[in-house]
């Protein structure tokens, strides 16, 4: 060292300058490298903690939803092929027998068939309108006595009608000055003994006066007649008056 320290201060020589900057590099460089490596060795080793963690477990497996099961495609079910005709041989149909010409005596059995059956139609025709005249004639009997009856009635009831107002004149006295033949008109209610329970005037003659003399003729001829059939007796009587009637 004091022989480099020394040569430092000599003189340099020439063609040297450039030899001993690189010796000086080098020995720098040397001396760097063992003082970091000491100092490298003095220290102690840093130490490194390293933690130890369990791995987490692995991720659950994705479960997917099951699929529904694909459609029941049914085979589709062609009907099946019509079956083959079978040959059969069509049998002509057997031509109809002529028919036998009818006979003779065929002919006079119809004949005497189709009498006996317009015989017994005729009969039942006449028996018809006999039925039908006989109900006509019960039917004209009947109106003819139903007329008869009308007829007689309304004769016996005129005449028992005609016997009341014959009586109620035997007992009227009309006015004299009483013209024409005036006509009054009379409800008479009466019992069935024929006594006269009220008279009420339906139709005025237009002459009260006239009007009064048969109202008191028909009281004063109470009772009246009864008719010889009880059953044509009417509670109320419509007597009609007139003073020229007979």
């Amino acid at each position: 060292m004091t022989t480099m320290t020394l040569g430092l201060f000599q003189r340099p020589e020439p063609g040297m300058g450039g030899s001993f900057v690189l010796s000086a590099l080098v020995h720098i460089v040397l001396a760097a490298v063992l003082f970091l490596g000491v100092r490298w060795q003095v220290h102690a080793p840093s130490t490194v903690e390293v933690e130890l963690v369990d791995a987490p477990p692995p991720p659950a497996p994705v479960v997917e939803a099951p699929k529904p099961p694909p459609p029941k495609i049914e085979p589709e079910v062609k009907p099946p092929p019509p079956a083959p005709k079978p040959d059969i041989v069509l049998r002509e149909k057997p031509k109809p027998k002529p028919k036998p010409e009818p006979k003779p005596k065929d002919d006079l059995e119809l004949k005497k068939r189709m009498q006996e059956q317009l015989a017994s139609e005729q009969k039942a025709l006449d028996q018809q309108r006999q039925e039908r005249q006989l109900r006509e004639l019960l039917a004209a009997q009947k109106a003819d006595a139903a007329r008869k009856a009308t007829a007689a009635r309304a004769s016996a009831l005129g005449d028992y009608i005609a016997r009341i107002q014959a009586k109620v004149r035997g007992n009227w006295i009309l006015p004299q000055d009483l013209q024409g033949n005036p006509e009054a008109i009379f409800l008479v209610t009466q019992l069935p003994t024929g006594d006269v329970l009220l008279i009420k005037l339906l139709k005025s003659s237009g002459n009260p006066a006239y009007d009064t003399a048969v109202e008191r003729a028909i009281l004063k001829s109470s009772p009246l007649p009864l008719p010889s059939d009880k059953a044509l007796f009417d509670r109320e009587l419509k007597l009609t008056f007139r003073p020229r009637d007979k």
